[in-house]
């Protein structure tokens, strides 16, 4: 039986030069969405599955695990098991998946919807949805930000067939049980949490979302009754609309968002200026409408693709982004490959901090220039704001990751009619008259990140934390170098030795709690009120 730290060795030689290859064919299929580099990322994904189904490499894998294996060594054939685990099932459904996920991802990036007879892209989407009073216009623009639906509602249903059987392959009752498994996360906690937050924010939402309701009623010339999804500014009702939020779009209507971002994070001590000459920022036909960063090496060739327009959703977006990005940058040279990696929870909550900053008065006035008296009058309602973007967001949490499991439970259910009952139940949304479409297939992440959102509800609660160690220790974050280096010698440094809830106990010296959220809902919505 060969030695714990050889079986890791022997691993991470097979597997580094695949994951680069299948990155670099990543990011070339979402920046310029062509056949070609469609065929080569799955050539690529397929290469890193079957290296990752290796039946021979897992038993090393398991075997090494128990034998013996302590401290670093065993941390990396923990991560290596869990990476390899999801894969130990049959070829032919494992390149099926990776041929149909490549195929869903296409067409996504490849769509768009139709408004006044022209196409459009998300961003014109957005725009209408945030600037028109004309209800046939918000309309139609709502229902085309929906057509993708119908296009890929099959393909997504039978990918998650696929993903069943490859996890009872393997013994788990569905995907949604198996990726949860492997994420070091636990079902039971983690519906708990679910449970914890709806309780927490059902009662503010209920507030809040009136109030929010009578101001577009106001708008719109309705009574709060008559409002539809297309009255508000987001598709999906992820963001707090102007009615309810405050609105900053003269504020950043000349600004260079991308410079705002970079700026922000050298203020903190961290130049993420190598990171944005790699990167892929304004929109084109052909390219991927969302918004990612990806870690290619884990060596530092760390990429950004946005699509940014000068507004405030894409400040938060860059911001956010770049919060992944300076993780990915942070981590120690003298960490092994396997360990130069984090925990989503703890990415998606360093996001999260960072992309909050766009609305923070401090933000605005030290790095954007708006002016301190105007500033100040503008921080309680950016407080209350932010608190009311966490219930939101929250409540739209809630949607997903309800609407995964079901979907996962029965993937042949009427899904249409699940969607609105969540959307009603936790979004308090009225959907539109006789709806029957599968508006729950265009949200790209049921086809491409599937069992991911509850994941940004964990960073919403760590990022809530971390804010509450970073002002007890530094007096805040912007422009504080000793904040960067508490983010930076805390969390970045360590990449993956370390699990990710022994990672945020150590470096804020509590376990995950929901608390820090619910004082920051609680703060703001106050500070709005006074």
């Amino acid at each position: 039986m060969s030695a714990p730290s050889d079986v890791v060795q022997g691993a991470v030689d097979r597997l580094q030069p695949l994951f680069h290859a299948s990155a670099l064919a990543w990011w070339d299929a979402n920046v310029d969405a062509t056949e070609e580099h469609e065929q080569r990322r799955v050539a690529a994904e397929l290469a890193l599955s079957d290296a990752l189904a290796d039946a021979e490499l897992f038993d090393d894998v398991s075997a090494a695990r128990t034998n013996g294996a302590d401290g670093t060594v065993r941390r990396e054939l923990d991560l290596l098991h869990a990476s390899l685990l999801p894969n130990q099932v049959p070829a032919e459904l494992r390149h099926r998946i990776v041929e149909l996920e490549a195929k869903v991802e296409s067409v996504f990036a490849q769509h768009r919807g139709v408004v006044a007879g022209r196409p459009v892209d998300d961003n014109e989407i957005k725009r209408i949805l945030r600037e028109s009073d004309d209800e046939a216009e918000r309309r139609e623009a709502w229902e085309a930000s929906k057509t993708i639906g119908p296009v890929v509602a099959d393909d997504v249903r039978e990918l998650a067939r696929l993903r069943n059987d490859a996890a009872r392959t393997l013994g788990f009752r569905d995907w949604f049980a198996l990726s949860v498994a492997t994420s070091e996360m636990d079902e039971t906690r983690l519906f708990e949490t679910l449970d914890e937050c709806d309780r927490l924010t059902g009662e503010a939402f209920t507030t809040w979302t009136a109030a929010t309701d009578a101001r577009l009623a106001e708008r719109f010339g309705c009574a709060p009754s008559e409002l539809r999804p297309w009255h508000y500014e987001d598709p999906f009702f992820q963001e707090v609309p102007a009615a309810g939020g405050v609105d900053l779009t003269t504020v950043f209507a000349e600004a260079d968002v991308v410079e705002l971002a970079r700026a922000t994070f050298a203020a903190i001590g961290i130049d993420t200026a190598p990171i944005l000459g790699r990167s892929d920022l304004f929109s084109r036909d052909g390219k991927c409408q969302h918004a990612f960063c990806i870690d290619v090496d884990r060596e530092g060739d760390v990429r950004v693709l946005a699509n940014v327009e000068p507004d405030r959703y894409w400040a938060d977006t860059m911001l956010h982004e770049l919060g992944h990005g300076a993780y990915d940058i942070g981590f120690d040279g003298s960490l092994s490959w396997l360990l130069r990696d984090c925990h989503l929870t703890m990415t998606e909550g360093i996001a999260i901090l960072m992309g909050r900053l766009a609305q923070e008065a401090e933000w605005l006035r030290e790095v954007a220039g708006v002016d301190a008296e105007e500033a100040e009058r503008l921080d309680g309602p950016l407080q209350a704001a932010l608190a009311a973007e966490l219930l939101v967001f929250t409540r739209w949490v809630l949607v997903m990751t309800n609407f995964e499991r079901a979907f996962y439970a029965d993937p042949g259910a009427d899904l249409d009619a699940t969607w609105w009952d969540l959307v009603g139940r936790y979004q308090l949304l009225t959907p539109p008259e006789g709806r029957g479409a599968p508006d729950w297939a265009s949200k790209i992440h049921v086809a491409c990140a599937p069992v991911y959102y509850h994941t940004y509800l964990y960073g919403n609660l760590v990022a809530c934390q971390l804010r509450a160690t970073i002002d007890a220790r530094a007096g805040g974050l912007v422009g504080r170098p000793e904040a960067g280096a508490f983010l930076v010698e805390e969390v970045f440094r360590r990449g993956q030795s370390v699990r990710w809830d022994a990672l945020l106990e150590q470096a804020t010296g509590e376990p995950l709690t929901a608390a820090h959220a619910a004082r920051f809902i609680e703060r703001g919505l106050a500070a709005g009120a006074s």
